[in-house]
């Protein structure tokens, strides 16, 4: 699932969490989670979702592991255990319910019903149908080709005559 569509899913439950400072980086550069995540080559909104799922010491764990993994941390950083455990409490408590899981979300694991595979052999069929139909009903429609013979001209061996260039004289 595309991230656009991952994030109309979620909404904006993860605003509060995505946007919240970390801190700065070596350049001074304001951090969010959101940066944070993206530098880390992770998708923000799914890894958000997936912190929100977990029981709250894991969630702290694994947030702690990943922002001691970022990139260029600033020496002025705080520990990075204290920065993740403020950020998991502005995590959603109503995303543990509401939040479907990762493989549902990007249809991996799930099996059509036979009811689904039904309908979309009977739509195809019937797309089918219709079309070899039109075709059939416009091609029945058109007149046959004809040529008309009193308009083709006719051969002949004779030579047009032409004037004689002494006949003007």
């Amino acid at each position: 699932m595309t991230h656009s569509a991952l994030a109309s899913v979620l909404g904006s439950d993860f605003d509060r969490f995505l946007f919240a400072p970390l801190g700065e980086d070596v350049n001074d550069v304001p951090l969010s989670v959101l940066s944070a995540l993206a530098r880390l080559n992770i998708d923000p909104w799914q890894e958000a979702a997936e912190l929100a799922r977990l029981p709250g010491e894991t969630a702290t764990q694994r947030l702690t592991s990943l922002i001691a993994a970022l990139p260029d941390r600033s020496s002025a950083h705080l520990d990075p255990g204290t920065i993740a455990a403020r950020l998991i409490v502005l995590l959603p408590s109503r995303a543990r319910s509401k939040i479907p899981l990762r493989g549902t979300l990007l249809g991996v694991g799930t099996t059509p019903s036979p009811v689904a595979i039904i309908s979309v052999i009977f739509i195809y069929v019937f797309i089918t149908v219709f079309m070899m139909s039109a075709q059939w009903i416009v091609a029945s429609r058109e007149p046959p080709a004809q040529v008309d013979s009193a308009l083709a001209p006719a051969s002949s061996n004779a030579r047009p005559q032409m004037p004689s260039a002494n006949a003007g004289q």
